[in-house]
């Protein structure tokens, strides 16, 4: 879960966003009006995004009272309840669409996560999400994929080297790029992406730690690892789908990084409604 400032500072920026110099239709209602609500999930989800949730709130009116059912990381059933609420009526329906998209878009996250996670039970195979995430949501959605049960890649540029095709072709070679990249920062992991077994073969020379497979065949990855023989971590990526992992993961690679986890986000549909 990231810090409480970073979940302060998003939350923020959201409501800023949305209600601005204030919520027009909510002044309809009388500033001293007490409502009780309560959030339903109409489809079967992983739950994640209850600490953004709970912040929205804090944030319009500390002295909401929140009752979750569920914590982040757990299976919601179709119709079930997840949280009730009780507070000023005119802070729940200015908070309502903020802190269900939180809840609706981590969520989604987080339920795709797990079916990618469950997809490969048993093999040993960790699934890795990348930076194709939504604008501004990298941190949030990072949290969900851990959540549905994936792990977290690097979480920037800033936080581990990944050599990629363009870098090999502006630096001159794989040897050239790992060269510069372990004089320049000292300390960081190096990760180069090949895309032949002749360019894992020089990788493996450049004595790279870990190495990103790309697009390659489920034949060119167990050839991939036994050429490698346990010297580096291999990751395979491009193009893998739910229906296609389970047979990348028994190929025998360590990591699977799929984009789609935060890429293709599906909300997951919830309602907030009054009691």
């Amino acid at each position: 879960m990231p810090s409480p400032e970073a979940v302060r500072e998003q939350v923020r920026l959201a409501l800023a966003e949305d209600v601005g110099d204030g919520d027009c239709t909510a002044s309809l209602i009388p500033a001293t009006s007490i409502s009780q609500v309560q959030v339903i999930c109409r489809e079967a989800a992983v739950l994640c995004g209850v600490g953004w949730f709970n912040e929205v709130f804090n944030q319009l009116d500390p002295n909401v009272r929140i009752n979750w059912l569920a914590q982040d990381g757990d299976a919601i059933a179709s119709g079930a309840t997840i949280c009730e609420l009780e507070g000023n009526t005119r802070a729940l329906l200015t908070g309502e669409r903020t802190a269900l998209n939180y809840l609706q878009t981590l969520s989604g996250t987080a339920t795709l996560a797990r079916k990618y996670a469950d997809a490969v039970a048993g093999t040993g195979v960790r699934i890795l999400d990348t930076r194709k995430t939504v604008p501004g949501l990298r941190i949030q959605q990072k949290y969900a994929v851990v959540c549905g049960g994936c792990h977290n890649h690097r979480i920037g540029l800033f936080d581990a080297i990944l050599i990629k095709e363009n870098h090999i072709a502006a630096a001159g070679s794989i040897t050239a790029a790992v060269k510069v990249a372990a004089a320049t920062a000292p300390g960081l992991e190096i990760e180069v992406e090949v895309e032949d077994l002749a360019d894992l073969e020089e990788a493996l020379a450049a004595g790279v730690p870990r190495i990103l497979l790309d697009n390659f065949s489920n034949e060119m990855l167990r050839d991939a690892v036994r050429l490698t023989a346990g010297r580096a971590r291999l990751e395979a990526s491009g193009g893998i789908s739910l229906e296609s992992i389970r047979a990348k993961a028994e190929t025998g690679v360590d990591d699977i990084s799929v984009g789609a986890l935060t890429k293709d986000v599906s909300a997951v549909d919830l309602s907030m409604l009054f009691i």
